[in-house]
Formats: C-alpha cells, sequence, structure tokens
C-alpha cells in the first residue's frame, strides 16, 4: 500500500479494471480493501488541498490571478472595439473611394469613371434633382464618396457631400434601383471669446487678427459694426473690444465657423454693444442691451475698412472746379473694380451718368431716405431703374468718372429731400423688440454675459448655450 499513482484515479481505474479479471475470492476481498484505501486517500488529499487553497495567502493570490484576467479582457475589448465612423461604415472590408470636384467635372464624367453605365448616370442625376434638389457640381468644394462591397466589385453606394452638414446618400437596392436619403450632420456647436486692444497705428482687422479672430468672422463684425461706427474715425488707440463667435465640430473636428452671438466696441460715441437675439417667430436679429433694433435701415460706411478722404461739408473747395461749394456726401478711397453694395434694401430709381457724378445710381428706401452713389467704373449686372436691391447687393464698382481726382466712392444720404451727414445722422432701426420679446431678452442676455465673464477670466474654454 501507499503507492503514490492511487492517488490518481485514472491510474486507479486502470488498475482496478486490470484486477477484475480474477475469479478468487481472496483475491477479490484484497481489491475490495484497495478499493476502499484509494476512496479514503482521495478524500483525504481533496480536504487538504482545499485547505491549503482557503489559506490567506492563496486566497489572495487567486484573486490577483482573476482580477489580472479580467483587466486583460477588458484591453482586448477596447482595442478590438469599433468607432463610431467605423459602425456607420458597416463593413470593415468596404472599399471607399472620394473624389473632389475640379473644374470641367461633371456628375456624368465622374459616374462613368467609376464604371457606372450610362443608364445609371441618367437615373442617378434624375434621382438628385427630384429627391435632393442637386443639378450642379461646385469645383472644388463637393465631394463624392464611392463604396464597393470590395475592390473588384461595381459601385453599390454613392454619397455626395455638398457641405460638412449635409450629405445625400445613394444606394443600389436588389432590384438595381437606386434610393436616396439626405443625412444632415449634428453639429458640435461651441461658443467662443476674443477680446483686444487697439494699438499705435493698428487698424481694427489689424487689431482682431492679433485677438485671434477668424478673418471671416471679422468681416461678419464689419458689418454689423458699420451700421454704427466710421472706422476711419470711430477708431483710436486704447479701444478695446470682443466678441463672442460659434465654432462647429463635428466628432471632436473644428469644421467651420458660425454667427456673431455678440461683439462690444469702445467707440468714441459711445460702447457699441450687439447682441443676436432669436425671437418668438424663429427669426434672429442683432439688438443693444435694452432690446432696441442695432441694425439700421442704412450703413453709414457702404464699403468696409475703406478710407475717409473727403466729409461732409457746407462749404468746401472742389479739387476739380477749384471753387468752394456743398459737398453733400463722403468720399471713400478704394481701388478701380472695388464692389459698391448697397447701403440698404430699396429700389433703383436712377441709373445714369453726369459729368459731376460720373455713372451713379440713386436708391430709394422709404418715404425718407434715399442713397446715392457716384463715380463708378461701371454698373452691375441686372441693376436697373425699377430693380429691388437688397441690403449688402452689389450695384456697381468704385472708379473715377465724372469730376474726380482718383478711384473712390461719393457716398451721399438724402432724408426727406434734404442732404445729411452720414457720419452723424441717426438712423432708424429695422425692427425693435416688444415688450414681451424684451423680457425673452433680457433673460438670454443675462446668460449671455455670465457666459462672457466666464470666458474672459478662462480664455481658452467654451460654452454652449
Amino acid at each position: 500500500m501507499g503507492h503514490p499513482q492511487d492517488a490518481n484515479p485514472g491510474n486507479f481505474f486502470s488498475v482496478f479494471s486490470y484486477n477484475t479479471g480474477g475469479t478468487n475470492a481472496a483475491c477479490a476481498l484484497q481489491c475490495c480493501e484497495c478499493l476502499i484505501y484509494v476512496h479514503k486517500t482521495i478524500i483525504i488529499g481533496l480536504m487538504k488541498k482545499a485547505k491549503d487553497i482557503m489559506n490567506a495567502t492563496n486566497l489572495t493570490r487567486l484573486v490577483m490571478a482573476l482580477a489580472v484576467l479580467l483587466s486583460l479582457v477588458a484591453i482586448f475589448l477596447v482595442v478590438t472595439k469599433r468607432t463610431p465612423a467605423q459602425l456607420r461604415a458597416g463593413r470593415y472590408n468596404e472599399c471607399r473611394s472620394v473624389v473632389v470636384v475640379s473644374s470641367g467635372d461633371t456628375l456624368s464624367k465622374l459616374l462613368l469613371e467609376q464604371g457606372l453605365d450610362h443608364n445609371d448616370v441618367n437615373v442617378i442625376a434624375k434621382v438628385l434633382k427630384q429627391d435632393a434638389e442637386i443639378t450642379t457640381l461646385r469645383a472644388e468644394r463637393d465631394k463624392l464618396e464611392f463604396v464597393r462591397p470590395k475592390t473588384d466589385a461595381p459601385v453599390s453606394k454613392i454619397v455626395v457631400i455638398p457641405s460638412p452638414w449635409r450629405q445625400v446618400e445613394l444606394t443600389c437596392n436588389e432590384s438595381g434601383a437606386w434610393d436616396c436619403k439626405t443625412v444632415d450632420i449634428e453639429r458640435d456647436t461651441r461658443a467662443v471669446y476674443k477680446s483686444g486692444e487697439i494699438l499705435d497705428g493698428d487698424s481694427f482687422y489689424l487689431a482682431g487678427q492679433r485677438a485671434g479672430v477668424p478673418a471671416g468672422i471679422l468681416a461678419d463684425v464689419y458689418d454689423l459694426l458699420a451700421f454704427e461706427m466710421d472706422f476711419e474715425r470711430d477708431v483710436r488707440a486704447g479701444q478695446k473690444f470682443s466678441v463672442l463667435y460659434e465654432e462647429n465640430f463635428a466628432e471632436g473636428k473644428k469644421i467651420d465657423n458660425g454667427r456673431v452671438l455678440a461683439v462690444s466696441f469702445e467707440a468714441l460715441r459711445g460702447n457699441v454693444q450687439m447682441y443676436r437675439f432669436r425671437k418668438s417667430d424663429g427669426t434672429y436679429g442683432y439688438y443693444d442691451e435694452e432690446g432696441n433694433g442695432a441694425i439700421k435701415s442704412l450703413k453709414r460706411t457702404p464699403i468696409n475698412n475703406a478710407k475717409i478722404t473727403s466729409n461732409f461739408s457746407r462749404n468746401r473747395k472742389h479739387p476739380v472746379l477749384g471753387y468752394t461749394r456743398a459737398h453733400k456726401g463722403v468720399d471713400f478711397r478704394a481701388s478701380t473694380g472695388t464692389p459698391i453694395p448697397a447701403a440698404g434694401a430699396g429700389r433703383v430709381v436712377a441709373r445714369s451718368y453726369n459729368r459731376g457724378h460720373g455713372n451713379f445710381v440713386k436708391i430709394r428706401h422709404n418715404g425718407s431716405y434715399e442713397t446715392l452713389y457716384a463715380h463708378m467704373s461701371r454698373f452691375a449686372k441686372g441693376v436697373n431703374v425699377g430693380t429691388n436691391v437688397r441690403q449688402g447687393q452689389t450695384i456697381g464698382y468704385v472708379g473715377s468718372t465724372g469730376y474726380s481726382t482718383g478711384p473712390h466712392l461719393h457716398y451721399e444720404i438724402i432724408k426727406n429731400g434734404v442732404h445729411v451727414n452720414p457720419m452723424t445722422v441717426k438712423l432708424p432701426a429695422i425692427s425693435n423688440l416688444d415688450k414681451g420679446e424684451k423680457k425673452k431678452f433680457k433673460e438670454y442676455l443675462k446668460t449671455l454675459q455670465d457666459g462672457m465673464q466666464y470666458l474672459e477670466k478662462n480664455p481658452s474654454m467654451y460654452i454652449q448655450l
């Protein structure tokens, strides 16, 4: 007795099976005793092992081993997890190619290059026109993505991307027809705050660039402030300004800039403040702190960032004629061919030429106001007497026609038939908020100003409204 292999059940059955072939009673009894001994040995051995395992040291080792195992499983799951983009893609083995539309490209040309036949091209063009209102492709702006199940397979899906926030998906179904679906991309819009100060020799544009305001946002700010400011005379060293504007992100990546939400400028005539607000009817406007309309019916300076060369005056010596007479407008220096936008919405009542003004356009805005634009090199296409124009629409181009010593815009505002100084006249607002809207505006303004104060102290942060 006491064989080491007796504790192994496998060896036991092998031995037992070997000894069951005898017929001698003594041998049978010996086998029974052997069986009882082995069972006893196994039970004692298992109890001893369990006791050893359950002691504190081994239990700690067991827990640590399980923890390590679970960590490895978690790491494996994270590494092999599919990203949202992969989930949208559907299958890993899809073959995708993106084509940026170039000058001279047509939808037909691009589709044929991808192996589609003329019938598919005609069907796709018709579907895009009917279901997505896409009739043409824009060079350097639009993109097309072609999807195949595998490299050598025909195109099964086409994605037309006309903007970062919209894409049109065309999918070839089992019957060979093309299904169209428009997908709007969700925006992650963040409000960003920038502030700066005008230094000696600065223009507002240079100061804005130094403060980190994007060029497109600066252009929008110019358009807003032009209702209240003369950028030639109102900008001085030491003045401070701030801008709150939107940045649009998708999947953590910045795509473009949004709208100006608030702007403040310490002008000579007072602090100019404008805040963007959505009214109950869904329309948006810009308002001052009191809820009065900040967008005026006319702009003081039609051409942004243009330098004033001659002010409004009742008594000025004419540079060409040589004698003194009233200068009934303001002259803005600009290079020949610079677009001239309408200072406000209205109807063209004159488009002509005379010796003094050269080529000029006159616009009637309402019963009280008219504006005149003189010395144009040429008129904008489609602008004729009787044409209705919107604010900011190009009506002509800077020149030096008529009595002029160089290219510039001569700009006049006529109020009730009398010429007034464009830089000082009080201009009417397009719309003010009523009592109920003003209450909502004040509540929104408090939230907006609190956010701006936070961002002023934490310039690297952003807020979401």
